[in-house]
């Protein structure tokens, strides 16, 4: 069975995608057509390769596409990801020998291209990238996503996407008949980024639910906190706290979208209240290359919510600081030695919740 969670007519036009039988894996694992419907729940982690669940997972477009028992089964395919990165001679490493995945990166990255690179190599597979694709493939011609992504799905099995556009990831997704993953779409959504940031929260705090969570920084066009409010919304007693200046405040979709959810939330201005409060702090910086020529709005907003000492003194002793980076000057790195710092810990969560994915999107469960 396919995952979508799109309403769009466009969303349902491709009635499967094109996957490649692995010799690795025995071909009952693998789903050529399969038609679209919810996931079932992966109830026992234990359970043999035969009994898991016979759906495709076919993109990661957005977070309101997850739910709590998919989430549970990307979580555990992680965790076996963590081992074959840890042991090089495990035979999971070359699960996706013969496999290509293209990267398409319209704006800049460094954690996310290279951790899904990375991932894709650690598993035996290949990658075709380009690094600045809005100025140096043929978009800056005038050719459109569309095609775009008609062209380089013929050289690949998977695309990675990442673009300045809201909502671009999900016109890629409803063009191929191959996997679309996407790495960020303008001030819109980051879903992988909030797959890795729940799956720290969940290594480091030790729960999902019942957490406090602060959101500082830049709420109104930080794609990362978004998605990231999508996915913690599925679980129970969660309470949220807005901290961010007048200009970049997090936008009514999302608080709107809690409310309805029946989670909790409140906006503050004092840092040193919420911090004292939360299980996780998560700072964001100022997005400077979203404020165009308002430079004043943007040095107005920079600065306002730093993370230091003073924060980390009124923090609970088992809470943690996140941050998706990069970080300018929003967290000092005086931060960086205390044991609950964990945004590097975090980044390198990225890469073994990318693995599980590329392995899901290709070979299934």
């Amino acid at each position: 069975m396919a995952l979508r969670s799109f309403t769009s007519p466009a969303s349902f036009a491709k009635t499967h995608k094109q996957i490649k039988p692995n010799k690795a894996l025995p071909l009952f694992s693998i789903s050529f057509s399969t038609p679209k419907c919810h996931a079932y729940a992966i109830k026992n982690p234990t359970t043999s390769l035969k009994a898991k669940p016979n759906f495709q997972l076919e993109d990661v477009i957005e977070s309101q596409q997850f739910d709590r028992d998919l989430l549970n089964g990307i979580f555990e395919v992680a965790q076996e990801m963590e081992a074959i990165e840890k042991d090089v001679s495990s035979p999971g490493s070359n699960i996706l020998k013969g496999y290509l995945m293209a990267t398409l990166f319209y704006e800049p990255s460094t954690r996310t291209r290279l951790s899904f690179e990375s991932a894709m190599k650690r598993l035996g597979g290949e990658v075709l990238t380009t690094e600045n694709a809005r100025e140096f493939s043929s978009a800056a011609k005038g050719e459109t996503l569309e095609d775009t992504i008609r062209t380089v799905e013929g050289y690949s099995d998977i695309i990675v996407l990442r673009h300045f556009e809201s909502g671009a990831a999900k016109r890629a997704a409803a063009t191929a008949k191959i996997p679309v993953i996407n790495a960020g779409d303008g001030p819109g959504q980051h879903p992988t980024q909030a797959l890795l940031d729940v799956y720290t929260i969940k290594r480091e705090i030790g729960r999902l639910d019942g957490i406090k969570l602060g959101l500082v920084g830049d709420l109104a066009n930080g794609r990362t906190v978004r998605s990231l409010a999508y996915l913690i919304a599925m679980y129970p007693d969660i309470k949220i706290y807005f901290v961010s200046p007048d200009v970049v405040k997090m936008k009514d979709d999302i608080k709107d979208y809690l409310t309805m959810r029946g989670v909790e939330w409140e906006e503050s201005s004092d840092l040193l209240e919420v911090a004292s409060k939360c299980d996780v702090v998560y700072q964001t910086r100022i997005q400077k290359e979203r404020f165009g020529e308002r430079i004043d709005l943007y040095e107005a907003a920079r600065g306002k919510y730093i993370v230091d000492k003073k924060v980390l003194e009124v923090m609970q002793k088992h809470a943690v600081v996140m941050h998706p980076l990069p970080r300018l000057d929003e967290i000092t790195v005086e931060v960086d030695d205390d044991p609950r710092a964990a945004y590097f810990r975090q980044a390198k969560n990225g890469l073994y919740i990318r693995m599980a994915l590329l392995k899901l999107l290709l070979l299934g469960w």
